[in-house]
C-alpha cells in the first residue's frame, strides 16, 4: 500500500429530485510513472492509481482508466443527476492492489 494515500470528496449533502450537482474528488498519491530513475540510476517502479469509479446507489456514474501520464494527486470534477436520496460511492484502484474508498450521502428534499 502506498504511503499517505488519502481520498477526499466534496459532494452536496442535499439536492432536489433530478438536480444536476457538481462532485469533486482528489486523492493524495505520488503517481510514479515508472520512467524516472533514482540517484543510483535504477528505474523507480511504476505506482499509480490506475482506475477511478464513482457510483450512485450502485449505478456507475464515472469509470476512468488512468495511465502513467496522470499528474500527482489526481483530481476529478464531474456532474451527476440525482434522482433520489442515496449514497455516492468512490473507489480508487492502485497498481499495488490497494483499493481506497469513500462515500457520501445525498438527501433529496
Amino acid at each position: 500500500m502506498a504511503e499517505n494515500v488519502k481520498p477526499r470528496v466534496r459532494v452536496p449533502s442535499s439536492a432536489s429530485a433530478g438536480e444536476v450537482v457538481t462532485i469533486k474528488t482528489l486523492i493524495s498519491h505520488q503517481m510514479e510513472s515508472g520512467q524516472r530513475k533514482d540517484s543510483e540510476g535504477n528505474t523507480i517502479p511504476r505506482s499509480i492509481i490506475n482506475r477511478f469509479v464513482a457510483e450512485f446507489n450502485g449505478e456507475t456514474v464515472v469509470d476512468v482508466k488512468m495511465e502513467p501520464a496522470i499528474s500527482t494527486n489526481p483530481y476529478f470534477e464531474f456532474q451527476a443527476k440525482i434522482p433520489e436520496s442515496g449514497t455516492m460511492s468512490f473507489t480508487w484502484y492502485d497498481d499495488d492492489g490497494s483499493v481506497y474508498e469513500d462515500s457520501q450521502e445525498i438527501t433529496v428534499g
